[in-house]
């Protein structure tokens, strides 16, 4: 299959849609910050309650009037823009693929000869996030602003924690927690005696990211072998806040975790503080290590992302490449297609992967309604290779990434869009697949669902949704059953309200407040139907559960190779990102073992 690097088919067609772009911009980036004006954040709130002069609320009032003359002008070149806009979208392309050339030993294609199907089996990382890369106006309505900003704030930490140096900065764990602390293992676990690590539940361990800039042409194991790193970010500017992880094993037992030894070499300084955090002992990882998601061996192969601004978009595609070299981005359609409603908005779909993708689909809901139906919300469908057998055959893997609908009233539009999920997926196997019983020339090691699904586990409102028979076909590590969750298992969304108080604004913060059940219930959202009444602070004794979780990584059996097994190493609960969107991200690390090799 050809993957299309550009939105239109020649260059004709693209010069005219950057001249209709160019009529409409104006237009389009004077209404969004006349909106945003009128919609402040809480952040934005407390910054005017500081102020005695209120000077922010008096630069509003200037600026409003210039804003509203500008827009005013620009409106007949926006006319003019959106009628040569919009027929150009029937002829462009539902995705752009950029590839950042393989310059280095770690690109993908070197990491297909790193797995033959063979032996003890390959760890596969998956992550999704909901970034709410939103216009600056509606991004607001979530409690989050600056898009652009963030956009690459938010890059630039992904990067810098998925290609972070083997060297693990220990925190002390808490020793209290309400969550069953035989459901957490350390981002690092102790060795085994085979030399192999270990995930050992049993503790929590917080672990912050040290990252490498890149000078001098060194590669960051160059200084993960001295035990150094430098907590610069890679692109100058103030030092990352620490790359925390919650991470929930995905077993239930286990025995409990053995000591870490306190290192003898040098002390590590953490990004955000600039004092010493722990002690750094330089870890380095083993043949087989998948201890980390920072190890190669099951580094994060899989990223998916929701971002409906292009420009946004193309921010952060510019600072994933420094770690993935394969991305599909600005995902869906505009304009008028068929029996969809008129599209402002993308799909906000976004997919980075270290390995090659091979086969690229793209499928747009028809069901939308309201403010849901301006954007083309829809699944996205890909497969990707991850490794060879002796004997030449392909390894492959099927990602389907999707965003559902979003009003809480319409479950019934989210089932349909689950039956077309599914059924597109199976279309999408069928004529991708090049193997036959009889001639196979192809393995499928793992089968992933993955997005923010907007319904719960938990809620009585969504009991539709979570009986659905995509649940049957698809294992969630997270629950137990419809309506019933894991005892470890906690939410997603966060209380937008409370974004920016100082308990949860950094991921170091975010982790501790996520560690208590006091925590949990101040911070992250409820289902509707057990949180009656107002807001959600001051009624904490109404709240049950652990939040609201959305957000899901979902694995499937059918159809991957005969004797091949894939299982749930672990499940993460992210706090990276915290006070840049309003969503925790997750990851679930993949097993995929295979059966034994043929005398």
């Amino acid at each position: 299959m050809v993957l299309y690097t550009t939105p239109f088919p020649n260059s004709c067609l693209s010069a005219l849609h950057a001249v209709s772009w160019a009529l409409i911009f104006p237009c389009y980036w004077l209404a969004d910050r006349l909106l945003a004006s009128f919609i402040p954040t809480t952040y934005e709130k407390r910054q005017r309650a500081d102020d005695p002069c209120y000077l922010q609320l008096l630069c509003t009032v200037l600026f409003t009037p210039v804003y509203l003359a500008l827009l005013v002008a620009s409106l007949p070149f926006a006319f003019l823009g959106f009628l040569l806009w919009s027929p150009l979208q029937s002829a462009r392309r539902s995705y752009v693929y950029s590839r950042l050339e393989d310059k280095g030993a770690t690109g993908g294609a070197a990491l297909l000869s790193e797995w033959k199907g063979t032996g003890s089996g390959k760890s596969f990382c998956f992550a999704t996030a909901n970034l709410c890369l939103l216009p600056d106006s509606l991004a607001r309505l979530n409690n989050v602003f600056n898009t652009q900003a963030r956009a690459k704030e938010i890059g630039q930490r992904i990067r810098n924690g998925a290609s972070r140096p083997q060297i693990k900065i220990y925190i002390d764990s808490p020793t209290n927690t309400s969550i069953s602390a035989a459901s957490f293992s350390s981002l690092v676990s102790p060795q085994g005696s085979d030399g192999v690590a270990r995930a050992v539940p049993g503790s929590i361990k917080r672990t912050a990211s040290v990252e490498y800039k890149g000078d001098g042409g060194h590669h960051p194991s160059d200084e993960a072998a001295n035990g150094l790193a430098s907590g610069d970010p890679a692109d100058g500017g103030g030092s990352l806040e620490d790359a925390c992880i919650v991470r929930i094993s995905g077993d239930e037992g286990g025995r409990p975790p053995e000591a870490v030894d306190t290192p003898t070499g040098d002390q590590a300084r953490n990004g955000a503080g600039g004092g010493p955090r722990g002690q750094t002992p330089n870890h380095h990882q083993r043949d087989g290590d998948s201890g980390s998601l920072g190890s190669p061996s099951a580094s994060r192969e899989s990223l998916v992302k929701e971002v409906f601004d292009k420009r946004a978009a193309a921010k952060l595609k510019d600072q994933l490449h420094g770690y993935f070299e394969y991305i599909l981005y600005d995902v869906g359609v505009y304009g008028c297609h068929g029996c969809c409603s008129f599209k402002c908005l993308n799909s906000g779909l976004f997919f980075a992967s270290r390995y090659p993708i091979m086969d690229v689909a793209y499928h747009c809901y028809t069901n939308g309604r309201f403010s849901d139906s301006l954007a083309s919300k829809g699944a996205l469908y890909l497969k990707v290779q991850v490794g060879s057998t002796p004997q030449d055959q392909r390894i492959v893997g099927y990602i389907s990434c999707t965003h559902l609908h979003a009003l809480p009233e319409d479950s019934d539009i989210r089932c349909e869009q689950l039956n077309m999920l599914q059924d597109w997926l199976a279309d999408f196997r069928k004529s991708t697949s090049s193997s036959s019983t009889a001639n196979p020339e192809e393995l499928v090691a793992f089968d992933v669902i993955c997005g923010d699904f907007n319904f719960d586990n938990c809620s009585s409102d969504d009991k539709l949704e979570q009986q659905h028979s995509l649940f049957t076909r698809y294992k969630d590590p997270c629950r137990l059953g419809p309506g019933e969750e894991k005892p470890w298992a906690i939410g997603t969304l966060l209380d937008k309200d409370g974004l920016y108080d100082e308990e949860v604004c950094t991921p170091d913060n975010l982790q501790k407040v996520l560690e208590s059940e006091e925590g949990r219930r101040e911070y992250l959202a409820f289902p509707t139907s057990k949180s009656p009444g107002g807001g959600q602070k001051g009624r904490k004794e109404l709240l049950k559960g652990n939040g609201r979780r959305i957000d899901y990584m979902l694995h499937g059996e059918e159809g991957l190779c005969p004797d091949w097994k894939a299982e749930v190493e672990e499940f993460s609960f992210i706090t990276q990102l915290s006070g840049l969107t309003d969503h925790l991200p997750v990851a679930m690390r993949l097993m995929v073992s295979a059966g034994e090799e043929e005398a």
